[in-house]
């Protein structure tokens, strides 16, 4: 599975100003999920552990390579082989919730975005019988909910209530964190990542040491990127509130140049620590998220 420029044919309500108008994130999530994994034709799968479990009735979506025929053979009943991985998985989502994350330039902040990508990838993973959970921080650790198979709508009411207030840091709230993992699982963090990428790669260093699987999703909106404004103003640092003069025009370059800078920082450094990487715009579809996301997946498995 490689990395796509376009979403996934067949995916349904992944624009994210349509989904805005949803407004209920279970709902969201299981249109977004079914509708991508319609467009697959086939549902994707975590386990990749040779540590057999179970056996349980085929259903439909199933893949057809874990059918085991010799017990349809005694049977003539199907049943797909469960192993550790399908069973045991715990699915953490990390969220910054940090004063900066409410920014918007007129469509999703990357807030309702972050929440949309939570919720989308919690349902994934509770479907294929995962146990999640989901920690939200700023400048602190705000909420922790820890995995499990029964957390589901727990993570959907702490996404719902989230709200970004306060200013955030990567270092206090991530090292606390990682005090709460004693068992290895699969971490999603989802930040806009104001932060030097030396100092964010030391941040989540100990997650990575744990022996976690540590995902990276870089939201920021379209107009952080692209700097795509006309008028002379005072633009205001959601984090510091400190105001800043700027004449767009004879500032765009050099910002657009320093934010690529920060990105490729991020993605090398990421890259060094075998931590899938990917860069999100609030405008992006969300199965085009999911993709990146099972991609990463599967790279992950491979270097296990």
């Amino acid at each position: 599975m490689s990395s796509v420029a376009s979403p996934i044919p067949g995916a349904r309500f992944v624009d994210p100003k349509v989904l805005s108008r949803v407004g209920n994130l279970e709902l969201l999530a299981r249109h977004v999920v079914d509708g991508f994994i319609n467009g697959l034709h086939r549902a994707p799968f975590f386990g990749a552990s040779i540590d057999f479990a179970e056996h349980r009735e085929y259903v439909a979506g199933d893949d057809i390579r874990r059918v085991d025929w010799r017990l349809y053979a005694r049977t003539d009943r199907y049943y797909v082989k469960q192993y550790e991985a399908d069973t045991n998985t715990n699915f953490t989502i990390l969220f910054d919730i940090s004063r900066s994350m409410s920014f918007s330039s007129g469509g999703v902040t990357k807030l309702e975005y972050g929440s949309y990508l939570a919720a989308c990838l919690a349902y994934l993973s509770q479907r294929q019988r995962d146990r999640v959970g989901i920690m939200t921080f700023d400048e602190d650790l705000v909420t922790h909910v820890p995995p499990s198979a029964k957390h589901f709508n727990v993570v959907l009411h702490t996404l719902d209530r989230a709200k970004a207030e306060r200013p955030g840091k990567l270092s206090g709230p991530l090292h606390k964190m990682a005090e709460h993992f004693k068992r290895r699982g699969i971490l999603l963090l989802i930040s806009d990542f104001y932060d030097e990428p030396a100092e964010i790669l030391d941040a989540i260093k100990p997650l990575r040491l744990l022996g976690n699987d540590l995902i990276v999703f870089h939201v920021l909106d379209p107009r952080e990127i692209d700097f795509d404004y006309d008028d002379a103003s005072s633009f205001e640092d959601l984090e510091s509130r400190e105001q800043i003069p700027v004449v767009p025009d004879a500032f765009r370059k050099q910002y657009r140049a320093l934010v690529q800078a920060h990105v490729d920082g991020l993605r090398q450094k990421f890259s060094e620590q075998r931590i899938d990487y990917a860069l999100l715009n609030t405008t992006e579809p969300l199965d085009r998220a999911l993709f990146s996301y099972l991609s990463s997946r599967e790279r992950l498995l491979r270097v296990r």
